[in-house]
């Protein structure tokens, strides 16, 4: 499970899929199916998918110990038909960042400061 603190350094992939309502279940399946061969990877940190509302988007908030663990992984052979798939599923928009502002709500979940 991803935990967001500032602390932690993780480089960060946020991936917006733009899907058909009809294909969302199938991009959410493909994202979490290849993340069973992805956690396998040298400084893979967490996985998690969201579903919008409307059907239209699948968010993958992805937490990695490095760029470098990140993009050894991409460019390995056993991900590529993987990457395949999702280009013909989805538009995608991905982003990569760092986290530099968290903070725990009420319910008791960990403030991570900011930078």
């Amino acid at each position: 499970m991803g935990r967001i603190s500032v602390a932690d350094g993780y480089y960060t992939l946020v991936n917006m899929f733009t899907v058909r309502p009809e294909d969302q279940r199938r991009m959410y399946d493909e994202i979490v199916d290849v993340t069973g061969v992805i956690r396998r990877f040298p400084g893979f940190v967490s996985a998690n998918v969201h579903l919008s509302e409307d059907g239209t988007r699948v968010v993958n908030y992805a937490q990695w110990r490095s760029r470098e663990e990140f993009e050894a992984m991409q460019t390995h052979p056993s991900v590529q038909d993987h990457f395949r798939r999702c280009r013909a599923l989805a538009e995608i928009d991905s982003v990569f960042c760092s986290v530099d502002f968290a903070h725990g709500g009420a319910a008791g979940a960990p403030a991570g400061g900011g930078r």
